[in-house]
């Protein structure tokens, strides 16, 4: 039987791509997608394919009137958490590709996948590169004493750092120590001007056009360096394959799993 997909952001960037492909999909069904500005619409038609016979709904309640396996998020920071734990209260396993979410918020989440006995997959990247570049910094930390994060995007991007960021460094905080050459406190001058810290690690946010998503990692040594980037272009067609991957496997979890690179690596 096919899984059985909702797609929350269905005609959004990342949402309508998604959504092409599981309309194209013998492995997963659209029984619905949400998207406020196109209630109404069937969702084929909104994306300009042939009629899919999926309405698109306004609301969460709305869309899950007709049984569904997964719930895809592609929306705004947010709703995704509120959207995520309705979906568990409705007996819905939850991939959520939105960033934005924190540490805290991610708590919350597991605890109720957990209490309901259902999983989520939650990655601020789900392009394989991308995750394979995490997975190479992760691994440099094991063996590198001091690193900080650069994170690029568009000028328009409304949050800082992006979610693949703020996974990544919140990540390599839990693999090792970073050193800080000097402690914060004993800088001249704005301490803004030294990043924020998360996990340990200084991350800067450069919001510019022409940016579309990138992330550095920097790795530095005496008289060496190492820097892991990657660079994501304007199509959304990366970050589709990662997760249909995620939506397969979130239906053999219970509890929150956070990033693509812990499925492609440690599951």
């Amino acid at each position: 039987m096919p899984i059985k997909v909702c797609v929350a952001g269905a005609t959004g960037w990342a949402g309508s791509a998604l959504t092409r492909r599981i309309l194209e999909s013998t492995e997963f069904q659209l029984v619905g997608a949400i998207a406020r500005r196109s209630a109404g619409r069937d969702a084929g038609e909104a994306l300009g394919l042939p009629a899919a016979d999926v309405p698109i709904a306004g609301t969460l309640a709305e869309a899950l009137r007709v049984p569904t396996d997964v719930l895809i998020d592609y929306t705004h920071p947010g709703d995704v958490k509120a959207r995520t734990l309705s979906a568990l209260d409705h007996g819905v396993r939850v991939i959520v590709g939105t960033s934005g979410l924190v540490a805290a918020d991610y708590e919350e989440i597991d605890r109720r996948a957990g209490e309901r006995g259902l999983g989520v997959i939650a990655a601020g990247n789900f392009s394989i590169t991308a995750a394979l570049a995490k997975h190479f910094s992760l691994l440099a930390a094991r063996y590198l004493p001091s690193w900080e994060i650069i994170d690029y995007a568009h000028a328009g991007k409304v949050d800082a750092p992006s979610g693949t960021t703020q996974e990544l460094a919140e990540a390599m905080g839990q693999v090792a120590t970073n050193k800080l050459g000097l402690p914060l406190e004993r800088m001249h001058g704005p301490r803004e001007a030294r990043g924020a810290s998360i996990g340990g690690c200084q991350v800067h946010s450069v919001r510019l056009p022409s940016y579309v998503i990138a992330f550095e990692t920097l790795f530095g040594l005496p008289d060496e360096r190492l820097t892991i980037r990657h660079d994501a272009g304007a199509g959304a067609e990366p970050y589709v394959a990662g997760t249909l991957l995620a939506a397969r496997r979130v239906m053999e979890i219970t509890g929150l799993v956070r990033g693509l690179d812990t499925l492609l690596f440690q599951a």
